[in-house]
C-alpha cells in the first residue's frame, strides 16, 4: 500500500520537476536521516503537531533547497505523509535506474571476491540483461554466492551443497 501511495508522488514529482536527479538524492539523505530511531518516532508520534515535523523536515535541507523539494514536502506535511520519505526516495531511485538502463546489485559471498571476478559477473549480467549492472559486495554465511538485482527481479545463487548434491543425484541415475 505504502508504494502505491509513493508512486503517485513519484509521478507528480516527476512531472513538475527539471532537477530530479538532485531532488533523487536530497530524498536518499533524508531517507538515511529518518531511518534514525528517534527521528521516526518524532514523524509518527501524534502529539507532535504536523507544521512542526515539516519544518524539522525542511530544517535538514538547508536554506539553499530546492523550492521544488520545499514545496514537495510542504504538501507531504499538510497530508501527512512524511514518514513516506524512504518509500517516495526508493521507487524514485528505481524510477532513475529504468531511465538510465543502470542497475545496481549486491553480490553475497563467505569469501571477498577480487575485482576481476567481479567486473566478470557484472560484463555477464550486463549481456544477459542489456543493462549496466554495478554489484557491491556484503559478506554472508553462504557457502558459494549469491547475486541480486532488485529493480530487474534477478537474483541468481550458486551453492557448493547444491551442486553437490546434484552431482550425487546425476551419479545415482547413471548407476
Amino acid at each position: 500500500m505504502e508504494e502505491l501511495i509513493a508512486k503517485r508522488y513519484v509521478k507528480a514529482l516527476s512531472s513538475v520537476s527539471k532537477n530530479i536527479v538532485d531532488i533523487a538524492d536530497a530524498l536518499n539523505l533524508l531517507t538515511v536521516a529518518i531511518d534514525a530511531p528517534e527521528i521516526r518516532k518524532i514523524l509518527l508520534s501524534p502529539i507532535i503537531e504536523s507544521d512542526k515535523k515539516t519544518e524539522m523536515i525542511l530544517a535538514t535541507l538547508g536554506n539553499s533547497a530546492d523550492v521544488t523539494l520545499v514545496n514537495f514536502i510542504k504538501i507531504l506535511g499538510e497530508n501527512k505523509r512524511l514518514d513516506l520519505i524512504p518509500a517516495i526516495s526508493k521507487v524514485l531511485n528505481s524510477n532513475l535506474q529504468k531511465v538510465s538502463n543502470k542497475y545496481e546489485g549486491v553480490l553475497k559471498s563467505k569469501k571477498r571476491l577480487d575485482e576481476k571476478a567481479v567486473s566478470n559477473l557484472e560484463e555477464t549480467l550486463a549481456k544477459y540483461t542489456g543493462s549496466t549492472i554495478k554489484l557491491a559486495q556484503e559478506k554472508s554465511d553462504l557457502d558459494g554466492l549469491r547475486v541480486s538485482v532488485d529493480d530487474l527481479g534477478i537474483e541468481v545463487n550458486f551453492s557448493k551443497q547444491r551442486v553437490k548434491e546434484q552431482l550425487i543425484d546425476f551419479i545415482k541415475k547413471s548407476l
